[in-house]
């Protein structure tokens, strides 16, 4: 998988596809204070990025990417 699940923390890593949506979707709901590290990924589908937008998670650090980082930053305004 391209989500690895810490305790209360998930790194994203290269390519996190639709697939890990729902997966996501349930490991943010059993772990409300989680922290997201987005520092290792390359591309986000919309299906993941609607999933944190919704949960509204902390981040612990943002891609490594210039423009993936602005935009995401921008999404959640953090």
């Amino acid at each position: 998988m391209a989500i690895e699940f810490q305790n209360k923390k998930a790194i994203f890593r290269d390519i996190v596809t639709v697939d890990e949506a729902e997966t996501l979707l349930e490991w943010l709901q059993q772990n409300p204070d989680a922290v997201i590290d987005l520092s290792c990924l390359s591309h986000m589908h919309t299906a993941c990025l609607q999933v944190l937008m919704a949960a509204d998670p902390d981040f612990s650090s943002w891609p490594e990417d210039e423009s993936l980082m602005r935009w995401l930053r921008s999404a959640f305004k953090k």
